[in-house]
């Protein structure tokens, strides 16, 4: 992969990316720094990343992974926040029903929410969100409808519910 096509990839996906982390894992910094760091994996692997489909697909999958191996290293070190990270840096006002779905993404399990994500907010197929999580199209199928039945309630306007339902806002 040529430079120009690399910042072709970064400049077409890396929003959409961090949006898609975002919403994995509930945390915007952490998720475009994660983001940061799997392109910076990506252009030391661009000559593997020519052989690959669906580059943009490696790319969420390194920053996913990275958001976990991140999430881990904290939980069993128990010790405060990297002080050498940067102060949070001045970010416009995010829509409310956004926060509210990343909110009510956030109490489902790992699996469902990742299903949901890959699938309707980074728009793949069942068979990619599948072939790119590991597990049969099946497995998936019923993560998404198991997921969309949590979410749905989460979101409902019942007492301990987020409001408005669905997954319109995505």
């Amino acid at each position: 992969m040529e430079a120009d096509e690399f910042d072709h990839l970064y400049t077409a996906s890396f929003r959409r990316v961090t949006g898609q982390v975002y919403a994995m894992i509930g945390d915007y910094d952490e998720a475009t720094e994660c983001v940061q760091e799997a392109f910076a994996r990506a252009w030391a692997h661009r000559r593997k990343l020519e052989k690959t489909e669906y580059p943009e697909a490696w790319v969420r999958t390194t920053a996913y992974r990275l958001a976990v191996s991140r999430w881990r290293r904290r939980k069993t070190a128990s010790r405060p926040g990297d002080r050498a990270v940067g102060a949070a840096t001045e970010m416009p006002a995010v829509d409310e029903s956004h926060v509210a779905l990343v909110a009510a993404l956030k109490k489902l399990p790992e699996a469902q929410r990742q299903a949901l994500v890959l699938h309707h907010i980074a728009d793949l197929p069942v068979h990619q969100v599948a072939a790119e999580v590991g597990v049969p199209e099946g497995t998936i199928k019923a993560r998404l409808s198991r997921g969309r039945t949590a979410l749905a309630a989460l979101l409902s306007d019942e007492p301990g519910g987020l409001q408005d339902g669905g997954l319109s806002h995505v």
